[in-house]
């Protein structure tokens, strides 16, 4: 049964892919794709190139953070993170987070809502 409040991209909808293959690195920039958004949450992948960054911020709900290429370091409510590929953080709601790329780097967010 289909929800038409979900939105996820019909080219990988129902098929086998990397998620590192998903974006590609641009010059002095942050790509993203969204994969899954709807009242449930949401599922993006990001490439971030060398020194680009997310301001500290906070968001109304959790959200797991995972990088998948590369090295991220994560601020989270004051305490530096590095992460490397294959690690996680778990960002509690309401906690002011930054991102910022020590080298350029892949990662998946997956918010819950």
């Amino acid at each position: 049964m289909s929800d038409d409040s979900s939105t996820h991209p019909d080219d990988i909808d129902g098929t086998v892919f990397e998620l590192p293959d998903l974006v590609d690195y641009q010059t002095g920039a942050i790509v993203s794709r969204t994969l899954i958004d709807d009242e449930g949450g949401s599922v993006t992948v990001f490439a971030f190139d060398d020194g680009q960054n997310l301001s500290e911020h906070t968001a109304p709900h959790d959200a797991l953070l995972q990088v998948f290429d590369g090295t991220a370091a994560v601020t989270l409510d004051g305490e530096r993170h590095e992460l490397e590929d294959g690690e996680s953080i778990l960002m509690p709601a309401d906690v002011p987070h930054a991102v910022d790329a020590v080298s350029s780097f892949k990662m998946a967010l997956s918010m819950i809502r």
